[in-house]
């Protein structure tokens, strides 16, 4: 029996099409073992999205080759999609567009009986391509929370991104595909889904230039076994009265929003394109206050992007305390080849970056404790997961409806199961509860 290592870079729907590539893989009688040495084929699921990622790539791809010369090794996904056209490392002896994992296992076959010591390409101009890849899992790697990939692809063209060249326009997978694989799902004991994708709010505009998000949750909520719908990160733009209050009316559907800002300064937000006023986010924030009791909201901020005045920044940092989200991740601006941002004027320097960042990370931090802190004397709905050791005790751990993290005594009940507790305290990243 042949030995596969697969290892993933990236983001979850890069997370979602590796585990896929690795249940095709045991399904062609592959044995799934660790990515060390002894393998007779890592995979690489690679990334793009900034010049790290491509660094980290090419590390990973170097690395297999030396855990074993003799093995096969496979580049797949958005930094080598992002490469079309220049010249492949030449440790690579497969490469995997990003519409073409599905045909691993055969590729393989293929590279075997040929054995032409020549790299193999399966590759395409994602940027022409309507056709949406058809992945499909049963056993995630999470026990208990299953990530499943809707939609592919970008339309929006932010300045700093280069994912829509990398992963092409949108494409929506059929409902009925994502129903399928959702009742394979609850049928082998998962209770929450998460759904995900590329840019999940344009999920199914490619099929007749409308959002079909809605009309995808309420299939979704309506399948058995599932008892948690949550939702990946969402353009603000789709929040309207309509869909916060139909979401609201669906018990299964998480409290817990995902909203990406990037910045809370208009001339800022225009340099990057993206589609909103800070105004118009603030307003999409109250929508989803106004029909869910306390949200959690998180969101996502770029800072140091080029031309970020002082001011610029202040306006962020003022705005940030306005909303006062739940969490916020925040990410110094990467100069990224091949975006319009890399060829913008005026650069911030890195300690500047460093220091803004600094900033919001103190905020969030002060944030994420008050909103815990407003759950002490309540009783919630945990998701247990895990077990885990904090400060030298064991503690079960999972996450409420809003996804805070709750740590419980490990006798208290199984992972897999919903159980009621009472939050009793606090610790740095989580609440305890019994």
């Amino acid at each position: 029996m042949k030995k596969a290592a697969l290892h993933n870079l990236g983001c979850k729907v890069n997370a979602y099409e590796t585990e896929a590539m690795q249940e095709m893989l045991e399904q062609a009688g592959y044995e799934i073992v660790p990515f060390k040495e002894g393998a007779d084929v890592y995979i690489i699921n690679t990334c793009t999205v900034t010049n790290i990622a491509d660094r980290k790539s090419r590390q990973m791809l170097h690395r297999a080759r030396k855990l074993n010369p003799d093995a096969v090794v496979v580049a797949a996904g958005c930094y080598v999609q992002a490469q079309e056209g220049k010249e492949i490392d030449p440790c690579i002896d497969i490469v995997i567009g990003n519409n073409h994992k599905k045909d691993l296992p055969e590729l393989l076959k293929q590279y075997e009986m040929e054995k032409s010591g020549h790299t193999e390409y399966a590759m395409e101009d994602i940027n022409r391509t309507k056709e949406y890849e058809e992945l499909h899992l049963t056993k995630p790697g999470d026990h208990t929370r299953a990530y499943i990939k809707v939609q592919d692809g970008c339309n929006q063209f932010c300045t700093y991104c280069i994912i829509p060249y990398a992963r092409g326009r949108v494409r929506s997978r059929q409902t009925k595909d994502v129903l399928e694989e959702v009742r394979d799902l609850a049928g082998n004991g998962y209770k929450e889904v998460v759904l995900t994708g590329i840019h999940l709010s344009s999920y199914g505009i490619d099929f007749d230039g409308q959002r079909h998000l809605l009309d995808l949750i309420k299939e979704v909520h309506k399948v058995e076994g599932i008892e948690r719908i949550r939702l990946g990160s969402l353009e603000p733009g789709i929040i309207t009265e309509e869909f916060a209050k139909e979401l609201s009316e669906m018990p299964k559907v998480c409290p817990h929003f995902h909203l990406s800002l990037q910045s809370g300064c208009d001339a800022t937000l225009k340099r990057m394109n993206r589609k909103y006023t800070s105004g118009e986010y603030y307003d999409r924030c109250q929508i989803l206050r106004k029909y869910f009791d306390h949200p959690a909201l998180t969101t996502d901020v770029i800072v140091g992007f080029p031309g970020e005045t002082e001011e610029e920044f202040t306006a962020t940092v003022e705005f940030l305390k306005d909303i006062c989200f739940y969490e916020t991740h925040v990410f110094k601006y990467s100069r990224r080849k091949g975006t319009k941002a890399d060829r913008m004027p005026d650069q911030i320097p890195e300690q500047i970056k460093n220091q803004r960042s600094d900033v919001l990370l103190a905020l969030t931090e002060k944030n994420s404790g008050e909103y815990r802190k407003k759950l002490l004397g309540r009783t919630v709905k945990v998701l247990l997961e895990e077990e885990s050791t904090i400060g030298g005790t064991t503690y079960l751990t999972g996450h409420t409806r809003e996804y805070v993290k709750v740590a419980v005594a490990p006798e208290t009940a199984a992972a897999g199961e919903i159980i009621d507790v009472k939050v009793t305290g606090l610790l740095k990243d989580m609440v305890l509860g019994e």
